[in-house]
Protein backbone atom coordinates (compact mmCIF):
# COMPACT_ATOMS: atom_id res chain seq x y z
CA UNK A 1 0.00 0.00 0.00
CA UNK A 2 1.27 3.45 -1.02
CA UNK A 3 0.58 5.92 1.29
CA UNK A 4 1.12 8.82 -1.18
CA UNK A 5 3.32 10.80 1.39
CA UNK A 6 6.42 13.27 0.11
CA UNK A 7 9.55 12.87 1.66
CA UNK A 8 12.76 14.83 1.92
CA UNK A 9 15.18 12.91 3.69
CA UNK A 10 14.39 9.60 4.83
CA UNK A 11 16.61 10.04 8.15
CA UNK A 12 14.65 12.70 9.04
CA UNK A 13 11.26 12.21 8.81
CA UNK A 14 8.38 8.86 8.53
CA UNK A 15 8.96 5.43 6.32
CA UNK A 16 6.21 3.53 5.65
CA UNK A 17 5.19 -0.14 5.98
CA UNK A 18 3.00 -1.55 3.33
CA UNK A 19 0.80 -4.10 5.51
CA UNK A 20 -2.97 -4.02 6.27
CA UNK A 21 -3.12 -1.65 9.11
CA UNK A 22 -0.31 0.63 8.20
CA UNK A 23 1.94 2.57 10.27
CA UNK A 24 4.50 5.73 9.70
CA UNK A 25 7.66 4.94 11.41
CA UNK A 26 11.13 6.30 11.90
CA UNK A 27 14.11 4.78 10.67
CA UNK A 28 16.30 5.95 13.35
CA UNK A 29 13.75 4.13 15.77
CA UNK A 30 13.77 1.23 13.59
CA UNK A 31 17.81 0.83 13.30
CA UNK A 32 18.00 0.49 17.05
CA UNK A 33 16.25 -3.05 17.07
CA UNK A 34 15.39 -2.11 20.80
CA UNK A 35 11.95 -0.47 20.69
CA UNK A 36 8.63 -0.76 18.73
CA UNK A 37 6.67 2.07 17.76
CA UNK A 38 4.73 4.07 15.40
CA UNK A 39 2.26 6.51 14.18
CA UNK A 40 -1.04 5.39 12.99
CA UNK A 41 -3.14 6.82 9.90
CA UNK A 42 -6.67 6.56 9.17
CA UNK A 43 -6.35 3.48 6.99
CA UNK A 44 -7.48 -0.17 7.65
CA UNK A 45 -9.93 -0.05 10.54
CA UNK A 46 -14.03 -0.85 10.93
CA UNK A 47 -15.09 2.48 12.02
CA UNK A 48 -17.58 4.22 10.12
CA UNK A 49 -18.68 7.81 8.75
CA UNK A 50 -16.70 10.16 9.36
CA UNK A 51 -14.74 8.08 12.33
CA UNK A 52 -13.16 6.27 9.05
CA UNK A 53 -11.80 3.52 9.03
CA UNK A 54 -9.23 3.74 12.27
CA UNK A 55 -10.24 5.62 14.99
CA UNK A 56 -8.49 5.13 18.08
CA UNK A 57 -10.83 7.15 20.51
CA UNK A 58 -13.27 5.73 22.45
CA UNK A 59 -14.39 9.22 24.00
CA UNK A 60 -15.56 10.52 20.25
CA UNK A 61 -18.66 8.71 19.98
CA UNK A 62 -17.79 6.20 17.92
CA UNK A 63 -18.66 2.19 18.40
CA UNK A 64 -16.71 1.11 21.71
CA UNK A 65 -16.36 -2.45 19.94
CA UNK A 66 -15.24 -0.73 16.53
CA UNK A 67 -12.56 1.17 18.67
CA UNK A 68 -11.00 -2.03 19.79
CA UNK A 69 -10.89 -3.91 16.93
CA UNK A 70 -9.07 -0.87 15.52
CA UNK A 71 -6.77 -1.45 18.62
CA UNK A 72 -6.33 -5.04 18.25
CA UNK A 73 -5.48 -4.60 14.80
CA UNK A 74 -3.04 -1.96 15.02
CA UNK A 75 -1.80 -4.19 18.08
CA UNK A 76 -0.83 -6.99 15.68
CA UNK A 77 0.72 -4.87 13.02
CA UNK A 78 3.10 -3.40 15.72
CA UNK A 79 3.49 -6.87 17.37
CA UNK A 80 2.55 -5.75 21.46
CA UNK A 81 -0.34 -6.91 22.85
CA UNK A 82 -3.63 -4.30 23.51
CA UNK A 83 -3.36 -5.62 27.38
CA UNK A 84 0.15 -4.20 27.41
CA UNK A 85 -0.85 -0.73 26.17
CA UNK A 86 -1.42 2.55 28.69
CA UNK A 87 -2.90 5.54 27.02
CA UNK A 88 -2.38 8.88 28.29
CA UNK A 89 -5.41 11.35 29.56
CA UNK A 90 -4.59 14.19 27.58
CA UNK A 91 -5.70 18.00 28.83
CA UNK A 92 -2.68 20.08 27.33
CA UNK A 93 -0.89 19.96 30.29
CA UNK A 94 2.75 19.53 30.80
CA UNK A 95 2.33 16.99 33.42
CA UNK A 96 4.44 13.63 32.70
CA UNK A 97 3.79 10.10 34.46
CA UNK A 98 6.18 7.33 35.13
CA UNK A 99 4.49 4.48 33.87
CA UNK A 100 4.48 0.58 35.76
CA UNK A 101 4.20 -2.84 35.55
CA UNK A 102 0.54 -1.53 37.65
CA UNK A 103 -0.79 0.50 34.75
CA UNK A 104 -0.78 -2.26 32.34
CA UNK A 105 -4.04 -2.08 29.93
CA UNK A 106 -5.05 1.12 31.71
CA UNK A 107 -7.19 3.16 29.11
CA UNK A 108 -7.76 0.31 26.36
CA UNK A 109 -8.38 -2.81 28.57
CA UNK A 110 -9.03 -1.06 32.07
CA UNK A 111 -10.50 2.37 33.21
CA UNK A 112 -7.43 4.90 33.58
CA UNK A 113 -7.19 6.12 37.87
CA UNK A 114 -5.44 9.12 36.24
CA UNK A 115 -6.19 12.46 34.68
CA UNK A 116 -4.55 15.72 33.35
CA UNK A 117 -1.66 13.47 31.70
CA UNK A 118 -0.01 14.66 28.34
CA UNK A 119 2.67 12.66 28.57
CA UNK A 120 4.26 8.80 29.47
CA UNK A 121 7.87 7.82 30.10
CA UNK A 122 8.61 3.81 31.26
CA UNK A 123 11.46 1.76 31.60
CA UNK A 124 9.57 -1.56 31.89
CA UNK A 125 10.22 -3.67 28.36
CA UNK A 126 6.53 -4.49 26.90
CA UNK A 127 4.54 -1.93 28.41
CA UNK A 128 3.55 0.03 25.07
CA UNK A 129 2.82 3.61 25.97
CA UNK A 130 0.12 5.62 23.52
CA UNK A 131 -0.58 9.31 23.11
CA UNK A 132 -3.48 10.34 20.70
CA UNK A 133 -3.62 13.19 18.77
CA UNK A 134 -5.28 15.21 15.11
CA UNK A 135 -2.99 18.07 14.87
CA UNK A 136 -1.01 18.09 17.64
CA UNK A 137 2.68 17.28 17.59
CA UNK A 138 3.60 13.89 19.17
CA UNK A 139 6.96 13.73 20.79
CA UNK A 140 9.18 10.57 20.95
CA UNK A 141 11.76 9.68 23.26
CA UNK A 142 14.06 6.87 23.37
CA UNK A 143 17.37 6.28 25.69
CA UNK A 144 19.58 2.92 23.99
CA UNK A 145 21.65 3.21 27.23
CA UNK A 146 19.43 3.12 30.06
CA UNK A 147 16.79 1.84 28.02
CA UNK A 148 14.12 3.64 29.05
CA UNK A 149 11.42 5.97 26.77
CA UNK A 150 8.92 8.69 26.76
CA UNK A 151 5.74 9.76 24.43
CA UNK A 152 4.86 13.06 25.01
CA UNK A 153 1.46 15.16 23.78
CA UNK A 154 2.64 18.53 22.75
CA UNK A 155 -0.51 21.31 21.19
CA UNK A 156 1.06 24.74 21.48
CA UNK A 157 0.12 24.91 25.07
CA UNK A 158 2.44 22.15 25.69
CA UNK A 159 5.41 23.50 23.50
CA UNK A 160 4.97 26.66 25.37
CA UNK A 161 5.48 25.00 28.46
CA UNK A 162 8.20 22.61 27.06
CA UNK A 163 6.94 19.10 27.77
CA UNK A 164 9.52 17.83 25.76
CA UNK A 165 12.08 19.14 28.16
CA UNK A 166 10.14 18.23 31.40
CA UNK A 167 9.71 14.51 29.60
CA UNK A 168 14.02 14.50 29.66
CA UNK A 169 14.02 15.62 33.02
CA UNK A 170 11.74 13.05 34.14
CA UNK A 171 13.75 10.24 32.04
CA UNK A 172 17.13 11.75 33.63
CA UNK A 173 15.48 11.63 37.26
CA UNK A 174 13.95 8.26 37.42
CA UNK A 175 15.84 5.87 35.00
CA UNK A 176 19.54 7.96 35.07
CA UNK A 177 18.91 8.75 31.49
CA UNK A 178 21.85 11.07 30.21
CA UNK A 179 20.04 13.75 27.59
CA UNK A 180 23.22 12.77 25.28
CA UNK A 181 22.36 9.69 25.00
CA UNK A 182 18.25 10.22 23.87
CA UNK A 183 16.94 9.62 20.70
CA UNK A 184 13.88 11.95 19.67
CA UNK A 185 11.45 12.43 17.46
CA UNK A 186 9.01 14.91 16.33
CA UNK A 187 6.05 13.18 14.93
CA UNK A 188 3.03 14.27 12.47
CA UNK A 189 1.36 17.30 13.31
CA UNK A 190 -0.05 20.20 11.65
CA UNK A 191 2.67 22.35 9.67
CA UNK A 192 3.46 25.89 9.93
CA UNK A 193 1.65 26.91 6.28
CA UNK A 194 -1.73 25.36 8.23
CA UNK A 195 -0.88 26.28 12.08
CA UNK A 196 -2.37 30.37 12.36
CA UNK A 197 -2.91 31.36 15.46
CA UNK A 198 -3.46 34.95 17.14
CA UNK A 199 -1.48 36.85 18.37
CA UNK A 200 -1.72 35.94 22.04
CA UNK A 201 -0.27 32.91 21.52
CA UNK A 202 2.27 34.20 19.67
CA UNK A 203 3.29 36.92 22.79
CA UNK A 204 3.49 33.53 24.80
CA UNK A 205 5.86 32.17 22.48
CA UNK A 206 7.52 35.21 22.79
CA UNK A 207 8.22 34.88 26.18
CA UNK A 208 9.07 30.94 26.48
CA UNK A 209 11.56 31.24 24.06
CA UNK A 210 14.72 33.47 23.38
CA UNK A 211 14.36 35.96 20.69
CA UNK A 212 16.69 35.38 18.54
CA UNK A 213 14.15 32.23 17.82
CA UNK A 214 11.53 34.06 16.92
CA UNK A 215 11.88 34.58 13.13
CA UNK A 216 12.37 30.65 13.16
CA UNK A 217 9.19 30.18 15.25
CA UNK A 218 6.65 32.47 13.53
CA UNK A 219 5.64 35.02 11.26
CA UNK A 220 3.05 37.98 11.16
CA UNK A 221 -0.11 38.22 8.28
CA UNK A 222 -1.28 41.52 7.40
CA UNK A 223 -3.89 40.71 9.15
CA UNK A 224 -2.39 40.79 12.84
CA UNK A 225 -2.45 36.68 12.62
CA UNK A 226 0.46 34.61 13.07
CA UNK A 227 1.45 30.96 11.08
CA UNK A 228 3.49 28.97 14.20
CA UNK A 229 6.12 26.54 13.17
CA UNK A 230 5.62 23.69 16.18
CA UNK A 231 8.08 21.68 14.52
CA UNK A 232 10.63 23.86 14.82
CA UNK A 233 9.64 25.08 18.63
CA UNK A 234 10.24 21.44 19.42
CA UNK A 235 13.36 20.58 17.79
CA UNK A 236 14.56 23.72 19.64
CA UNK A 237 13.23 22.43 22.70
CA UNK A 238 15.04 19.03 22.25
CA UNK A 239 18.65 20.93 21.95
CA UNK A 240 17.44 23.14 25.04
CA UNK A 241 17.55 19.38 26.91
CA UNK A 242 20.38 18.25 25.91
CA UNK A 243 19.82 15.71 23.08
CA UNK A 244 21.89 15.94 20.18
CA UNK A 245 21.14 17.31 17.09
CA UNK A 246 22.25 14.31 14.99
CA UNK A 247 19.97 12.34 17.68
CA UNK A 248 17.11 14.20 16.65
CA UNK A 249 14.84 13.92 13.99
CA UNK A 250 11.68 15.71 12.75
CA UNK A 251 9.02 15.00 10.58
CA UNK A 252 7.83 16.63 7.09
CA UNK A 253 4.43 15.06 7.30
CA UNK A 254 1.20 17.72 8.11
CA UNK A 255 -1.81 15.91 9.60
CA UNK A 256 -3.72 18.89 7.56
CA UNK A 257 -2.12 18.83 4.19
CA UNK A 258 -2.47 14.94 4.57
CA UNK A 259 -5.96 15.17 6.09
CA UNK A 260 -7.59 12.43 3.66
CA UNK A 261 -5.29 9.56 5.38
CA UNK A 262 -4.44 11.14 8.74
CA UNK A 263 -7.06 12.42 11.17
CA UNK A 264 -6.88 16.26 11.07
CA UNK A 265 -9.12 19.12 14.05
CA UNK A 266 -8.50 21.99 11.64
CA UNK A 267 -9.57 20.37 8.24
CA UNK A 268 -12.37 18.23 10.25
CA UNK A 269 -13.37 20.18 13.35
CA UNK A 270 -15.37 17.23 15.80
CA UNK A 271 -16.21 14.96 12.99
CA UNK A 272 -13.49 13.17 13.26
CA UNK A 273 -11.25 10.50 14.54
CA UNK A 274 -8.15 10.20 16.79
CA UNK A 275 -4.90 9.31 15.30
CA UNK A 276 -2.36 7.56 18.20
CA UNK A 277 1.22 7.26 18.89
CA UNK A 278 3.19 4.19 20.12
CA UNK A 279 6.38 3.27 21.72
CA UNK A 280 7.31 0.31 23.38
CA UNK A 281 10.91 -1.12 24.74
CA UNK A 282 11.50 -4.67 23.14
Amino acid sequence: MSLGLVYKDKRHVFDEIEKDTPVLVYPMFEETGSVRHGFSTRLGGVSEGYFSSLNLSFDRGDKKEAVMENFRRIARTLGVQCEDMVLSRQTHTTNVRVVTEEDKGKGITRERDYTDVDGLVTDVPGICLVTSFADCVPLYFFDPVRKAIGLAHSGWRGTVGKIGKKTVELMSEKFGSDPADILAAVGPSVCMDCYEVSSDVADRFRESFDEKTWGDLFCEKPDGKYQLDLWRANQLIFRESGIREEHIAVTNVCTHCNSRILYSHRASGDKRGNLCAFLALR
